[in-house]
This record gives C-alpha cells, structure tokens and sequence, in this order.
C-alpha cells in the first residue's frame, strides 16, 4: 500500500469529518471535544503464505508457473523474458525498448489492431515493454479466456511482424520521450547518478542521443530480437482461477514449436562506489534535486534483508528519520524517499530529494547526519518495531493480488533465490535487531563513498555545497 496515497486518503476523510461537524443545526449546543485516546495495540503481522503452485517446463526450454488464486473469475498470464538493456552495446541504448515497441505492431497474423480488439474481448489489455533485465508481455483477462490469452502473447512473442512502416513513428515517439525527459531535474539527476555507478556498462547509459534514435534500422530491431528472445529465456506464469489442464494444454499448443534461442548472457556490473560531487547547472531552478546513493548488496546476499530494513528506517518511509528530519522538522522538502534498487546481483542504496535552493546544502547536511546518528547509535527497540511491522504489512498486501504474486515469483526467478525468501520474509524482516541495523550503517551505508548528484542552480547553491568535496568537473 502507498503510504502517501493512504494518508491523503486519512485526511480526505478527516475533512470531510470537519466539514459535516460544521453544517450542524444553529441551535445545537457544541459537544465538548473528546478526550485523546491510546489506540489499541497493533496485532502480530501475518507471515506471508505461498499459493500452492504448479511448475513444469518445455523441451524447448520455457518454464511455467501456474498458481490458483483468488476467488474473483480472472486470470493474469505474465511472460517474462531475460533480456532488455542489459544486452544492449554503447551505441543502441533504447534499441531493447524500441524492439518491444515493434512487438507490439503486429504479427504475422494479427495487426496491432486485431490485437488490441481481441484482447479487449477477452476483457483485457496486453501489455509488453522492456525493462533493464526482462522484457515482460503480460495480461489480464475474464478467466474463460485464459487458453485464449495464452496464445495471444505466445503469438506476440513468436511472430512478431516488426513492420517497417512503424519505425518512423515509434522511433519520433522516442525522441519526443528523451527531450521531455533530458528537460526534467529528476532524471537528469538520475541519469548522472547511473553514470558516475556504472560508467561502462547498460546500467549507466539511460538515455540515448538523438543520433542514436535516429541510426536505428528495422534491420537493427530483428537483429536485436533474433539474438535475444527465444523460449529458453523465458518464464510463464499464471495466476488466479484458471483450469490447470486446459491451461497446460494452451501452453504446449501455443509455445511447444517456440525455438529454444541462445542462452542469456550474464554481464554483472562492478560499480564504483568512491565519493564524488556533481553539481548540473540550472539558472534559475527554485529548487535543486538531491541524489545521495552508494552501491551495496542484492537480494542474494545474506544483509540483503537487513539493508531493507535499515533502509525504510532511515529514508524509506513516510515516518522515516530522514524524512521527519528534513520534511516535517524543517519543512525543507515535501517528499524525499531512499530506497535500495536492485537488478540481478547488483543494487544501490539512494536518497532522493527536492529541496528548495536556499537549503540545498543544509538539507545535504541533515541528510548525512541522519546517516551518522545511525551509524553511531542503534534505534530504539520501539523505533524498529514499528518499521518493521510496517515493512511486514506492506509486504504481505503488495501480495494479495494476481499481479503481485506474479511479481514475487519473477524476482525469485530473476535473483536465483527459493521460494523461503518469500515464505520467510515476515519472519526475517521481525528478526532484525537494533544492533543489526546499526551494523548495517556501518558497513554499507558509508558517507566516504557516496556519489552525491546536485541539480540547481550553480550560482546560489555552489558555496552551499562546498562542504561536502570538489565538484566533479564534467
């Protein structure tokens, strides 16, 4: 659950509490205000219980997940396929998304119109795109549709037409996507911050040139496709009500004679975790954004669950220290987050924050006092347990949902983790200790080694930040 979404919902309701207190008859004697009560103790946090589910894989090598769930007469069917940006070379950035986009145009049997008709019969949308790691074609549809959506991203995935006539166009609509986006503080943040981690790999190129885009041939996009889909890099699965024999049967009928493909490339980045001041001018901004961040551990590393933690106590959650420090105390900014990325056997630990100009350097500076006080001291036992029943909670909602279970069993998947990672997860998350997240601060989350990415205005912001090292020049 979004805790922002949730409390502008809190307040929506509280308003409208005030609102009918006030359109009370004239006559009416105010009622004396009640007397601030103790709320009840929260009850334990459920552990997360897996559905029960069936696996069973091709000869051509494509595995497939089937999991009953729900009771609602709706099936999600999700392919999920490894490759995206990270098999694209230095100069085909957007090349991976472009190919979904073509994907999407048609087969050798269906227009992209066909498409979109059919699958709003089936009382859904498909929907393809890549990402940095997996490319996913995903669907949800009425639950007598499901061997019926099966075959159609099977046939997406399959026989795509990548027609010529469309490149033109998509490719316009890609350069229109990067000039909004090179135009907006965040992601030129964002791109710098990827740079500075990953400088020679898919990772760090987030945006392409407008020369790139423009080189990019339909015989680039086949090429692309040709090198990288194919049934032994891919994973189904299915999810809700569904006939599990007839769903089987849709599988092999509609994906048996899918052609194998060359294996997936492993290419794990090494990130460079060194500290170093970047500063992006922009004259005149009212406010400049903050990216603070480091490399750390993924999900398969054994601190991974404990960095999750540590994470939502300093900077991950509404009632997080950073956030209380440099939102709530100071009023400095409205809505700063850190988070820990990941993607397979990498991740990074980010703070993320505008800030008004004039307090640009005194919002870094409370940012890495928080991260000190945390590192010199552990929380409370009281501070951490509501985190973590926070984290726990959250955890087990995200769940409830054909799409979030999908979710949990391709990042299984993708990190080569087993099914007690997410058995277990409430557990784990309950059995952190002030002393581990402590441990934690001082391990990972070391201030000498954080890239520090600034945008704003340089002419009032530079002496403000002067403190935190020399700006890189580049």
């Amino acid at each position: 659950m979004n805790l922002k979404k949730f409390s502008r919902t809190l307040l929506a309701a509280l308003a409208l509490t005030i609102f009918a207190s006030t359109t009370t008859p004239a006559q009416s004697e105010p009622s004396a205000p009640p007397q601030k009560q103790t709320p009840p103790e929260g009850g334990q946090p459920k552990a997360f219980t897996l559905p029960r589910k069936q696996e069973f894989s091709l000869p051509n090598g494509l595995r497939v997940t089937m999991v009953p769930y729900g009771a609602i007469p709706k099936v999600t069917v999700a392919a999920y396929v490894n490759t995206g940006n990270i098999n694209e070379t230095a100069e085909q950035t957007w090349l991976a998304d472009l190919t979904a986009a073509m994907m999407k145009e048609g087969t050798a049997t269906r227009t992209a119109e066909q498409i979109a008709q059919e699958a709003a019969r089936m009382g859904g949308g498909l929907n393809l795109g890549a990402g940095l790691d997996q490319t996913t074609a995903s669907i949800d549809v009425l639950s007598e549709n499901g061997p019926a959506a099966v075959a159609l991203v099977a046939d997406v995935l399959q026989n795509p037409k990548l027609p010529a006539t469309e490149l033109a166009r998509l490719k316009n609509d890609a350069l229109r996507r990067v000039t909004v986006a090179r135009s907006q503080p965040g992601q030129i943040a964002f791109e710098r911050f990827r740079q500075t981690l990953y400088p020679s790999h898919p990772y760090g190129r987030i945006f392409p040139t407008e020369e790139m885009i423009n080189r990019y041939t339909v015989e680039d996009v086949q090429k692309f496709y040709r090198d990288n889909f194919g049934a032994a890099r891919t994973h189904l699965y299915i999810a809700g009500q569904f006939n599990p024999a007839q769903m089987r049967q849709a599988v092999e009928q509609s994906f048996g004679r899918w052609a194998g493909g060359a294996a997936a490339i492993e290419n794990i980045p090494k990130p460079v975790a060194q500290r170093a001041l970047h500063l992006i001018d922009r004259p005149g901004a009212a406010q400049s954004t903050l990216y603070v961040g480091l490399p750390v551990v993924d999900p398969s590393h054994r601190d991974y669950m404990s960095l999750y933690v540590a994470n939502a106590l300093l900077g991950g959650s509404f009632g997080s220290r950073i956030t209380s420090n440099i939102r709530e105390q100071k009023g400095y900014t409205y809505s700063p987050f850190s988070q820990v990325s990941i993607r397979f056997r990498d991740a990074y630990w980010v703070e993320i924050a505008d800030v008004t100009t004039a307090v640009t350097g005194p919002s870094l500076k409370e940012i890495f006092y928080e991260i000190d006080r945390l590192r010199n001291e552990p929380p409370s036992a009281d501070e951490l347990q509501g985190i973590k029943n926070y984290l726990a909670g959250i955890f087990v909602i995200s769940n409830s949902s054909r799409q979030g279970i999908i979710n949990q069993l391709a990042l299984l998947d993708l990190h080569r983790l087993d099914d007690r990672f997410l058995t277990s997860f409430v557990q784990n998350v309950l059995a952190v200790t002030p002393k581990d997240v402590q441990r934690i601060a001082q391990t990972y989350i070391t201030p000498d080694k954080m890239t520090i990415i600034v945008v704003g205005d340089k002419a009032k912001v530079a002496e403000q930040i002067s403190a935190f090292g020399e700006v890189v020049n580049n």
